[in-house]
C-alpha cells in the first residue's frame, strides 16, 4: 500500500463519546453510560464478547442510530450528537466513514466505481482522487475489475478504499478482517495498521479477536454488557487488568490465593511474590493475585531422570510439581502442572522439554503479580 498525504482534517481529527445510553425499543439497554475517547490520529480497539454493544456504539458514532442519552464529539470539538442540546448531524455530513463487516461492495460496479461512489461530485469529476486512493490501498491497475474477480484481501481493500476516498476525519472499522482466511488476515491487518499510522486517521476498530485488538490498537477499550469495564494501552491492560473477568477475557490467567503482607508481597504456593506498584495497598490478610502463564518457567527437579545435569535443574528448596498435560502448538508449549493441589498453566517457547508425569520445579514469576483482592471462586 502506498502512503498518500491525507486531505482536510484527517490528520488532526479526534473523537469523544460520552455517556451513551441506547436501547432497541423497550428492550434492555444495549449501551449503558458508555464513554471513550480516541486521540487524534490514533487507533482505539473496542473489544468485547458477542452482544456487548460494540457495533451499536459504532453505529451511534456514524449517525446510523440515535441514542437515548449522551454525546458524540468529532474533530475540533464539533458536536455530532448531543441529546441534552438536541444536536444531531446527518450521517452524510459527519465526515465519519465506516467499513462494514461484510464489506458491502456493489457487485455490478467496478472497483473504481465502488470507490468513487463515496466521493463528492467534484472529487469524482477530478479523477485524481480515485487514482490516489487506488494507490493508497494497493489496487493500482485493478480499477476496471468487478468484486467477483478479486481475492478476499483485495475486496477488503476496496471497502477500505471506499471509506478513505471520503477523506474522513474519523474511520470506523467493524470487524473488517473477519471474512479473511487466517494467513491472509494476518498480512492484511498488518498492512492496514501501517497505512492508518502513515495517514494519521483517527480510527475506532471493533473486534472480538484479542490478538487483533493488541496488534491494531494504540489503545484498548473492553466493553461488557454495554458498559466500558477497562480502558488502557493493550500491553498495560494485559499485564494489569482491573478485575478477574477482564484478566480472563484478555488471555490465559493464573489466580493464586495467598496472604498479603505489609511489605508489598503476597505469600503463595510459589513463595512471597512482589505485586505491581499500582496494586500495592497497606492492608494485610487473605488476597488473590493474578499472573500470566508466560511469566513462569519450568526446570527439572534435581535427581529426576529429566534433570540429567541440565542447567535447567531446579532449586530443591522450591516446591516440587508434577506435569499433568503437555500441548505443543509449533512455537509454544503449554503445560498443566500440579503444585500442592493447584493446577498451574505455564507457557514456554519452543518444543516440549518435559513429559506427563515428570517432576519439575516452577520458576518465577519473572515480573510483579497483580493484586486483585480475595475472590471466593479461586
Amino acid at each position: 500500500m502506498t502512503e498518500v498525504p491525507p486531505e482536510g482534517g484527517s490528520a488532526t481529527a479526534g473523537l469523544t463519546v460520552s455517556g451513551l445510553e441506547f436501547a432497541y425499543g423497550d428492550d434492555e439497554p444495549v449501551l449503558r453510560d458508555a464513554s471513550l475517547d480516541v486521540p487524534a490520529g490514533r487507533v482505539r480497539a473496542l473489544l468485547g464478547p458477542s452482544g456487548c454493544g460494540k457495533t451499536t456504539l459504532l453505529r451511534v458514532v456514524a449517525g446510523l442510530e440515535r441514542p437515548r442519552a449522551g454525546s458524540v464529539i468529532g474533530a475540533g470539538g464539533r458536536v455530532l450528537t448531543d441529546t441534552a442540546s438536541r444536536t444531531w448531524v446527518d450521517p452524510a455530513e459527519r465526515r465519519v466513514a465506516m467499513v462494514f463487516q461484510n464489506w458491502a461492495l456493489f457487485p455490478h460496479m467496478t472497483v473504481g466505481e465502488n470507490i468513487s461512489f463515496a466521493m463528492s461530485r467534484e472529487a469524482r469529476a477530478h479523477g485524481g482522487r480515485l487514482s490516489e486512493t487506488l494507490a493508497m490501498v494497493g489496487l493500482e491497475g485493478l480499477g476496471q475489475r468487478r468484486p467477483a474477480e478479486l481475492s478476499g484481501g483485495q475486496q477488503q481493500r476496496v471497502a477500505l478504499g471506499r471509506a478513505l476516498a471520503q477523506r474522513p476525519e474519523v474511520l470506523l472499522l467493524d470487524e473488517p478482517f473477519s471474512n479473511l482466511d487466517p494467513g491472509l488476515r494476518t498480512r492484511v491487518r498488518e498492512e492496514v495498521r501501517e497505512l492508518l499510522g502513515s495517514l494519521g486517521i483517527t480510527t475506532l476498530l471493533v473486534t472480538h479477536d484479542r490478538e487483533e485488538a493488541f496488534l491494531m490498537g494504540d489503545l484498548l477499550t473492553v466493553l461488557r454488557d454495554g458498559a466500558v469495564v477497562a480502558d488502557a494501552p493493550p500491553a498495560s491492560l494485559y499485564r494489569e487488568p482491573p478485575d478477574r473477568w477482564t484478566a480472563e477475557f484478555l488471555g490465559e490467567a493464573i489466580f493464586l490465593r495467598g496472604e498479603a503482607r505489609s511489605d508489598g508481597r503476597v505469600e503463595t504456593v510459589l513463595g512471597a511474590l512482589r505485586v505491581t506498584e499500582a496494586a500495592r495497598t497497606p492492608f494485610s490478610g487473605p488476597a488473590t493475585v493474578m499472573l500470566r502463564p508466560e511469566s513462569l518457567g519450568l526446570s527439572a527437579a534435581r535427581g529426576s531422570a529429566s534433570a540429567g545435569g541440565s542447567p535447567r535443574s531446579g532449586d530443591p528448596e522450591r516446591g516440587c510439581a508434577t506435569v499433568q498435560a503437555v500441548s505443543y502448538s509449533g512455537q509454544l508449549t503449554n503445560y498443566d502442572v500440579d503444585l500442592d493441589g493447584q493446577v498451574l498453566k505455564i507457557t514456554e517457547i519452543g518444543a516440549p522439554l518435559f513429559s506427563v508425569g515428570d517432576p519439575v520445579v516452577v520458576e518465577g514469576p519473572r515480573e510483579p503479580v497483580v493484586l486483585l483482592g480475595a475472590l471466593p471462586d479461586v
